[in-house]
């Protein structure tokens, strides 16, 4: 009898055995990379997007156009003219220039800041230069830049150093590479200049991670109303670094900015 050829019973030879692919686990490992890669990169827009929708708090209200001698000036000016006495005229004028000194009309730059050691510890010695340095000139308008006007006091220097404090974190914050900041202080009418204020970046270095509204107030006080967070935070910041200056020059023509330390 013939054999029934359509009976569901097939020998092992009609279906043979299925071979796994020996590339099959490398294929799922290159496929499940680039799907973390894919991921990864849509959160990394989502973030840049709302964060340029949303952005952080900005540091200052105000900020200086451009950088370099020009920033300087333009935070000089804008800083100056929010600095008032009683009277309603302005504390000081701020000159900004590169470290240097101008005797007999000849400008010669400052190439060194020496600071004099205390206790027995060693000079420090700084190079500066107009790429890594600025200096201010605070004047009074008076005799040897004094203040030439209203009755010298305390607060009235606390209110000199504050105006020093917010150029400072300006000069940091806005004009790049500069690391040192020198701020000669108005003289008391009738003396001759002799106290500077010499900061480097890393001695504001928390400041300038906080909005400078957390440092100091946007409006500016009158020397007698000066709050006592923002006094202890001038006198913890400035007095420590607070220098009787002179000027001295090494043998090869260099001049050196000579800092002893003062207090007060």
């Amino acid at each position: 009898m013939a054999a029934d050829v359509t009976s569901g019973d097939a020998t092992p030879a009609d279906h043979p055995p299925r071979r796994s692919s020996p590339h099959f686990g490398r294929f799922l490992f290159v496929y499940g990379t680039l799907a973390a890669v894919l991921v990864l990169a849509v959160v990394g827009i989502v973030i840049y997007a709302g964060r340029s929708i949303s952005p952080g708090p900005t540091w200052s209200a105000w900020k200086p156009h451009g950088g370099g001698l020009g920033a300087a000036k333009e935070i000089a000016a804008h800083i100056g003219g929010g600095y008032r006495l009683p009277s309603g005229k302005q504390l000081v004028d701020v000159i900004a220039k590169p470290p240097s000194v101008s005797p007999a009309n000849q400008q010669i730059p400052i190439h060194y800041v020496a600071v004099r050691g205390t206790k027995g510890a060693s000079d420090a010695i700084f190079p500066v230069d107009s790429s890594n340095s600025m200096m201010f000139s605070l004047c009074g308008l008076g005799q040897s830049c004094a203040i030439a006007t209203g009755t010298a006091s305390i607060e009235r220097g606390t209110l000199v150093r504050r105006e020093i404090l917010e150029l400072a974190l300006y000069t940091f914050k806005y004009v790049g590479g500069v690391s040192n900041v020198i701020a000669f202080m108005p003289p008391a009418l009738g003396s001759p200049p002799q106290f500077a204020i010499y900061l480097q970046k890393s001695d504001l270095s928390q400041q300038l991670k906080l909005p400078l509204v957390r440092t100091l107030s946007p409006k500016v006080p009158l020397p007698t109303a000066i709050n006592p967070g923002e006094q202890q935070t001038i006198d913890s910041v400035l007095t420590p670094r607070i220098y009787k200056f002179s000027l001295s020059q090494a043998q090869q023509g260099d001049a050196i900015l000579v800092l002893a330390p003062f207090k007060a």
